[in-house]
């Protein structure tokens, strides 16, 4: 097996202090908890971004300075959202991508997210596929079901997207595929044998998809994103926290966690 990539979601769009009130905001905020969980083994920051009062912007003035900061501190590969928030324009949502990070989320679907849609058409699928492409950023694929794997592949066949793809399984929003670990065979197993998967859990299936991961030769996305608590009822204190625990688990079954420059030779990103 490769080494384990452990990806962390630090924000996300939605939480906020309310749910749990250890969840960075501010770009100096973000960056110390990315320079925190690098340490604590994460080569990937997925990054969202706040304005001043919380809500969600993808602001590139604001994506920037959080970058700026991060990379003061460490060479994690800093994989930017295209997601934003429900709601968002594609507009809006392509901002952070034109400051060409090594990454970017790419959504292959719609999905219901709670009480809401999260809406990617195919002509937003394909407007931010060429968009990255144009500006040498490798996807992420973000599949919430298992259709959305397929659209993946249509666009591969296109030549919007280059393989071997690079997947996340977004699994037990409500809306979308349940978080189950059959489910997770499923996504696991529908995917062209040379691509890459991780498995992004919400909140209780974060810990079990996640060692399930790391058995199956899959990588790990971890973070207040996903999910706020450390045990049942528990809030986590930080997003390392959780990194620190998923990198106990690999540990346990003797899969070595990849270090930044690792993390890109196993995804065929540059290394400086």
């Amino acid at each position: 097996m490769d080494k384990l990539i452990i990806t962390a979601a630090l924000t996300g769009a939605e939480v906020t202090r309310d749910h749990n009130p250890n969840l960075p905001i501010t770009p100096a905020e973000i960056a110390e908890a990315a320079y925190d969980c690098y340490r604590a083994g994460a080569s990937i920051i997925h990054l969202h971004v706040r304005n001043e009062d919380g809500t969600s912007t993808q602001a590139a003035d604001v994506y920037k300075k959080t970058i700026d900061l991060i990379e003061a501190e460490c060479n994690v590969i800093i994989q930017v959202s295209t997601g934003g928030a429900v709601g968002m324009s594609a507009e809006e949502r392509l901002q952070p991508v034109y400051l060409k990070p090594e990454m970017a989320t790419l959504s292959t679907g719609s999905v219901n997210f709670g009480d809401d849609v999260f809406m990617n058409p195919p002509a937003y699928l394909e407007e931010f596929a060429r968009v990255m492409q144009e500006q040498g950023i490798k996807p992420e694929i973000e599949a919430f079901d298992v259709g959305m794997i397929n659209n993946a592949l249509q666009l591969a066949k296109k030549g919007l997207v280059q393989e071997p793809l690079h997947f996340d399984f977004v699994m037990g929003v409500p809306g979308g595929i349940p978080g189950t670990v059959k489910n997770l065979l499923h996504m696991a197993e529908s995917i062209p044998p040379e691509s890459t998967w991780t498995v992004a859990g919400m909140g209780r299936t974060e810990l079990p998809l996640g060692t399930a991961a790391i058995i199956l030769g899959g990588h790990v996305r971890v973070g207040f994103e996903d999910n706020i608590y450390y045990t049942k009822g528990v809030l986590a204190e930080s997003n390392a926290q959780l990194v620190e625990r998923i990198a106990r688990v690999a540990d346990i079954h003797s899969r070595p966690v990849a270090s930044p420059d690792e993390a890109r030779k196993i995804l065929g990103l540059p290394v400086s």
